[in-house]
């Protein structure tokens, strides 16, 4: 029987001295799906995000990734420890996106904003200047920001304008998994309703797969097929997104679900 599985994570534990911030995570995740991990700040949300794109070194378990057959080796899942250091920046730049909380840390914001969604072209060898400027051009168009700003830099957009160019900076290379660290906050109701709208549209039309860490439950329901929910460094419910938040089983998610807020 063939393995559809695009990621499988076994018994993950990041630690941090003598304190874990998260241990014993296994799930799995398929083409096209999208996992949101939710939870209060400092429940191993994002530190989980970071040990699975490869940010920062395991402390126990394992992360297997379905690696594209090509001249470098057979695909199929791959133990991510295994793999060279430069293999794994190749695909962190290529087969996968990392979209930042603040997008000031996922631009270089002394570019322009054609140069940002460019650079990633450049690293799968797209060379032509006309080539890379159309690309540009469109993408920018595709996340609703005017082709016609590609020579502006990142600093004369607004946030959740920064956010949308970040966005397209990561999409460029047709990523099959993306990261995203709470990619709403600190945004404007109004621009954090039309970012979700574009970010499910996207999703959709690309067949993306995205692990989507959020504190903002209605952030979850509206993206994700699937939910994990952290405390503590554990993960103490997981399931279906609409069972989950419908009929929370663990009295945290109950909790959870209950607050109007967050803390």
């Amino acid at each position: 029987m063939s393995d559809d599985r695009l990621l499988s994570v076994q018994g993950l534990g990041k630690r941090y001295g003598q304190r874990w911030a998260c241990r014993h995570v296994c799930f799995d995740l398929w083409p096209g799906e999208v996992l949101a991990v939710v939870g209060e700040s400092g429940s191993g949300k994002s530190t989980l995000l970071n040990a699975l794109a490869l940010r920062t070194p395991l402390d126990e378990g394992s992360v297997h990734y379905a690696l594209r057959a090509d001249g470098n080796g057979p695909g199929g899942l791959h133990d991510l420890a295994t793999l060279s250091e430069a293999r794994q920046r190749l695909l962190a730049r290529t087969d996968w996106g990392f979209v930042e909380q603040n997008p000031r840390d996922g631009l270089r914001m002394a570019v322009s904003a054609g140069a940002n969604v460019a650079e990633r072209l450049m690293v799968l060898g797209h060379e032509h200047y006309g080539h890379l400027r159309a690309q540009a051009q469109a993408w920018l168009q595709r996340v609703e920001l005017a082709p016609e700003r590609v020579d502006e830099r990142p600093s004369q957009f607004s946030g959740g304008m920064q956010q949308r160019l970040q966005i397209a900076r990561n999409l460029v290379t047709q990523p099959r998994l993306v990261f995203m660290d709470e990619p709403t906050s600190g945004l404007d109701v109004s621009v954090q309703a039309r970012l979700l709208d574009l970010l499910r549209t996207l999703v959709d039309d690309l067949g993306l797969a995205c692990i989507v860490v959020t504190h903002d439950l209605a952030v979850a329901r509206l993206l994700a097929h699937r939910m994990l929910v952290m405390k503590d460094g554990v993960v103490v419910e997981s399931g279906l997104t609409d069972r989950v938040l419908d009929d929370p089983q663990h009295p945290y998610t109950q909790l959870l679900v209950s607050s109007v807020l967050m803390p």
